[in-house]
């Protein structure tokens, strides 16, 4: 894969790649958005599959990237839902694409993709929780603590598992290897 080789120092590569990331991202959260709530989980909880994606960029395109596209969504999520729905994808995002990229680079060997990325569905509960409370100036909101904490390590692993299983076939193409 000669050409592959060759795009990865294109300029417009740089651009497009995380671009597309960006639109795969949202048609992830447009998709999971399509899931009715279930029964026993926590008011909003969504199981975070546009996450794979921030992970992914965070781990092979770096921290810029993973934050680019955490804003993007954050931003598609002020401009579809509002701007309560905005601050707390903003929230959750920034500071899980930041624990994700931390991670990935420090902790990779004694977690692996599970354990991160349930680390990083947590952290990014507790970051929504964190704006919940100054969006509703009560502390009430912490009661949720508990069940977002045991959704988060639930989505997360399983988020976790997904990307582990894509990551072998994104290696051949040679997409973890991107100059940062």
């Amino acid at each position: 894969m000669l050409w592959f080789t060759d795009m990865k120092n294109n300029a417009a590569y740089k651009v497009a790649l995380p671009a597309i990331l960006c639109a795969l991202a949202l048609s992830l959260g447009f998709l999971e958005s399509l899931i009715p709530p279930m029964p026993f989980f926590p008011p909003g909880a969504k199981p975070g599959f546009s996450n794979i994606i921030t992970m992914f960029a965070a781990g092979s395109l770096g921290l810029p990237t993973a934050f680019a596209i955490a804003l993007v969504k954050g931003i598609f999520a002020f401009a579809t839902r509002g701007v309560t729905a905005g601050i707390m994808s903003l929230s959750g995002g920034l500071l899980s694409a930041l624990a994700m990229y931390l991670l990935m680079r420090y902790a990779t060997k004694s977690l692996g993709m599970v354990g991160i990325s349930a680390v990083c569905a947590v952290v990014h509960n507790m970051g929504q929780l964190a704006a919940a409370v100054f969006i509703t100036g009560t502390a009430d909101v912490i009661y949720y603590a508990p069940a977002l904490a045991v959704f988060g390590v639930i989505t997360g692993a399983l988020t976790g598992i997904i990307l582990g299983s894509v990551m072998p076939a994104l290696q051949k193409l040679k997409f973890t290897h991107y100059d940062k």
